[in-house]
């Protein structure tokens, strides 16, 4: 005696017969195929992906790269006050409340781009509308790291060239460092 696979009655069979009538196997025909057409998706898209990210060019790789960096400078200064104006940061409905603004610009100093003590979070108001307030930056840049951190940034002109392959490598440092702070906070 056996178990029927679709509709668990027992049934007397043989072999490989795990049904008990036709409608039954036309089930268990239906879920197997089923399940590999899912497969077999799964496997598509798993390539897919391979495909795409083997043909993003390096400007995707960088916005990315900064996409991750800016989250985690976002969560690592999560209930902070605003570099700026000391304001207290709220999160927004849409596009959150404040951003992950940098010291020295990343049009004037692109190699200070992932510099971490270059950039902290700063209300809207302030980096986008108030042009950065560069001066109350440094202000409240001295105050949070201290005058040798800050001229160190200032007077740091190092060219650093990034190739896809330490983009990738930022991009996940930096998602992980996110994660492990939204988990330690929550």
């Amino acid at each position: 005696m056996r178990s029927c696979k679709a509709c668990k009655t027992r049934f007397e069979g043989k072999g490989f017969v795990v049904w008990c009538s036709p409608e039954c196997g036309s089930i268990i025909a239906r879920q197997r195929l089923d399940k590999k057409k899912a497969q077999a998706a799964k496997e598509d898209r798993k390539t897919t992906r391979v495909k795409l990210e083997k043909l993003k060019t390096r400007s995707e790789w960088m916005k990315e790269a900064q996409i991750a960096f800016n989250a985690w400078i976002r969560a690592r200064d999560a209930g902070k006050p605003c570099i700026c104006c000391g304001a207290p940061l709220a999160d927004g409905a849409i596009g959150g409340g404040y951003d992950a603004g940098h010291y020295r610009s990343v049009g004037s100093a692109p190699h200070l781009r992932f510099e971490e003590n270059n950039c902290h979070a700063q209300a809207k108001k302030c980096n986008r509308y108030g042009a950065g307030r560069a001066v109350d930056y440094r202000k409240g840049l001295i105050h949070r790291i201290g005058v040798a951190a800050v001229e160190s940034i200032e007077a740091d002109q190092t060219p650093r060239h990034y190739d896809i392959s330490d983009l990738k490598a930022i991009k996940e440092k930096y998602k992980k460092m996110a994660r492990e702070l939204k988990k330690n906070a929550a």
